[in-house]
């Protein structure tokens, strides 16, 4: 019997590979009130992207330039003093809101954007800064962004994960406990899929059964499932083998799915190239069929030859420049087409990282100077899902060192992304250990003059 079945173990690994619940297959949920967003693609820029040098222009820093900021939040690395970008900012769409000139292809879309520019966070350092932005908690202990979304709202497509996390590389600081559902039902996990080779059979592995037709799996499985069921009977219906039993039901049902939906292979070449052949491109693109199928929450690290590409602690210009080539054509080239698609609407696509860049210079060599981690003042850009296009909120001060009028921190932000999922933050809870936890723990407010 077990040379058999053994045949039929691939679809087995897979679930065990991909989390003993890794695939929700709970029903769609009411939502506490009526959506904007049914879904959402997060573009996370890992290491920090520089707010002065994209979305947030300081002409103030050329009147100061080299002058020695002072305040608890300079860190004196006997640098340069205050560096202005070196970038043109000007006016786009029908808005008119300034864009560096690193990104053409954002502004040529920015009148469907909305560019926060009064974002803050809690410590200036990778880490808990990562975690704050997605799991807002500073320590790896709480769910992410992505499962308390699958929580509240189900999945759309029982034949897909409900949410997945594609990443060129393994290596990203923190890794896994970004997309944890920590103390969540293991169903609310997010899949992770390394996108370095976009080949079907390498993001999805093991999904083929080479030896046993669908008929005899579903004999196989049928088996399994009545056995499990009379083993989770006898044992207090428990929840991790409630789990594996769909995952290896959904396992199964993705073997057609997934071979078709992973493929990007099947666009056009003309859409193909609006994106971009990076690795990062390819993920955006994927990101759309995902989404287009039913996948609830898609997360996108921007990960490309480095595990903090966007910490630019030197020469900071130009790799700036080289990040924003890539990144820029391939978020604007999302955007553009969820629109023509008339799926922008109810996709909330967000783009930045867990902070921004110092104004001033880290080091002494000006041609090679670098921005520091700075956590009281940088941009976010959102776009569809509800959120008032062609328009910026907030503002930091004429340096770009803090945070000024209208302030939003990372809670906010995540009251404001369940806000347009139909999910009240402070009604979206938990009881675990005793206690009813949320996203926002004790905080958050909702954003509401972004909401069209």
């Amino acid at each position: 019997m077990l040379q058999r079945t053994a045949a039929g173990f691939g679809m087995v690994g897979l679930s065990g590979l991909l989390g003993s619940r890794a695939f929700a297959e709970s029903p769609t949920r009411q939502t506490h009130f009526a959506p904007k967003a049914k879904r959402v693609i997060f573009l996370f820029l890992n290491g920090g992207p520089s707010h002065v040098d994209t979305f947030d222009p300081k002409p103030a820093l050329k009147t100061h330039e080299g002058k020695q900021p002072t305040g608890n939040l300079y860190k004196n690395y006997k640098g340069t003093g205050f560096v202005p970008s070196p970038l043109a900012f000007s006016k786009h769409g029908r808005s008119g809101i300034e864009v560096s000139e690193s990104l053409p292809h954002l502004a040529s879309v920015i009148d469907d954007c909305c560019v926060i520019r009064s974002m803050k966070t809690d410590v200036p350092n990778h880490e808990p800064g990562l975690l704050m932005m997605n799991t807002g908690n500073l320590q790896p202990i709480r769910p992410s962004l992505g499962s308390w979304a699958l929580y509240g709202l189900g999945t759309e497509n029982e034949n897909l994960p409900g949410y997945v996390v594609l990443r060129p590389s393994t290596k990203i600081v923190v890794g896994p406990a970004l997309w944890s559902n920590s103390f969540l039902p293991a169903e609310f996990q997010a899949t992770s899929v390394v996108t370095a080779d976009m080949q079907v059979d390498k993001l999805v592995a093991n999904i083929k059964n080479s030896k046993l037709s669908a008929t005899e799996q579903r004999e196989q499985l049928d088996l399994l499932g009545t056995l499990n069921k009379l083993h989770l009977k006898a044992r207090g219906n428990d929840a991790e083998l409630d789990g594996q039993i769909k995952a290896m039901e959904t396992a199964f049902a993705m073997q057609k799915r997934a071979m078709q939906t992973f493929d990007i292979s099947r666009e056009p070449a003309y859409i193909r190239e609006m994106y971009g052949e990076t690795a990062f491109a390819r993920s955006c693109l994927l990101a759309r069929r995902l989404v287009e199928d039913g996948v609830r929450f898609v997360s996108i690290y921007y990960t490309t030859g480095s595990n903090q590409p966007w910490d630019t602690h030197s020469n900071h210009d130009d790799g700036h420049k080289k990040l924003c080539v890539d990144a820029d054509k391939a978020a604007a080239a999302l955007i553009a087409d969820l629109k023509s698609r008339g799926m922008l609407d109810d996709t909330l696509v967000l783009f930045g990282g867990e902070f921004g860049r110092t104004p001033y210079a880290q080091v002494q060599e000006k041609a090679k100077h670098g921005r520091d981690h700075h956590h009281t003042a940088f941009s976010y850009l959102l776009a569809g899902g509800g959120v008032k296009g062609g328009m910026t909120y907030g503002t930091s001060d004429e340096f770009g060192m803090h945070a000024q009028d209208n302030p939003v921190h990372v809670h906010d932000l995540h009251a404001t992304i369940l806000h347009l999922l139909g999910l009240d933050h402070e009604r979206l809870t938990y009881r675990y250990s005793g206690r009813d936890f949320r996203l926002t723990d004790v905080s958050g407010n909702v954003v509401r003059d972004i909401i069209a």
